[in-house]
């Protein structure tokens, strides 16, 4: 099971820059949405991802189809996904060599972070970094 403790998630939150958000909406009240707006008001570069928007641009971003459509590595994939659609996307993560899969609350897949974390992928599970970035303190990117 993931290391959801508090110093891994605070290692992660201060050594990312650059996080896939995969299913990311345009919708404004969603979740995904408000994540990704307070995420890149801390200083996080952020990529949307949602193969039924890929080509459109959400907050300033283009919209890509999958992590394999992204030019650049992430260094973190964040899934807003039901957890039964995540293990293609966490076999994507391990094969691009993405650092950290981060699951959000209510995404649980103890099989898929087993096989991250066995191919050296850090990985938080059911856990929001919109709360954990003011609950333990963290300035991004600093």
């Amino acid at each position: 099971m993931p290391d959801n403790q508090p110093e891994q998630m605070r290692d992660i939150l201060e050594s990312v820059r650059t996080i896939a958000l995969v299913g990311a909406s345009e919708k404004p009240h969603r979740p995904s949405h408000e994540v990704m707006a307070y995420l890149q008001k801390q200083g996080y570069r952020m990529i949307p991802v949602n193969p039924k928007l890929a080509g459109q641009t959400l907050l300033g971003e283009t919209v890509y189809g999958a992590l394999e459509d992204i030019p650049e590595k992430p260094d973190m994939a964040e899934l807003f996904l039901a957890p039964e659609r995540t293990d293609p996307v966490i076999d994507s993560a391990i094969s691009l060599s993405i650092p950290v899969v981060w699951m959000q609350i209510g995404v649980i897949n103890e099989e898929g972070a087993r096989r991250a974390e066995k191919a050296g992928l850090k990985v938080v599970m059911d856990r929001c970094p919109k709360q954990e970035i003011p609950r333990l303190g963290i300035t991004p990117g600093r």
